[in-house]
């Protein structure tokens, strides 16, 4: 199982609203809002890479109000 982890900002006071949307999609397994330099964590998980990657490309980075995104993909056998 392909993982990874996304780190994103959004614009103020956007973050329930964000949260929400991102509980939402499949393959969206935990969303935390966060202190300190990004917003909201959400962690994804999928049954390959490329799906990860669609995931994150054309449904996470769309959503209205992210201003920015950073990916940590996790690597297989290290958990």
């Amino acid at each position: 199982m392909a993982t990874a982890y996304v780190l994103i900002n959004c614009e103020l006071g956007s973050e329930e609203e964000i949260i929400k949307q991102l509980k939402e999609l499949d393959g969206v397994t935990e969303v935390h809002g966060t202190f300190g330099a990004y917003d909201i964590l959400s962690k994804i998980e999928s049954s390959s890479v490329e799906s990860l990657r669609e995931t994150i490309t054309w449904k996470i980075r769309k959503i209205d109000k992210i201003r920015s995104t950073l990916t940590l993909m996790g690597i297989e056998g290290q958990t």
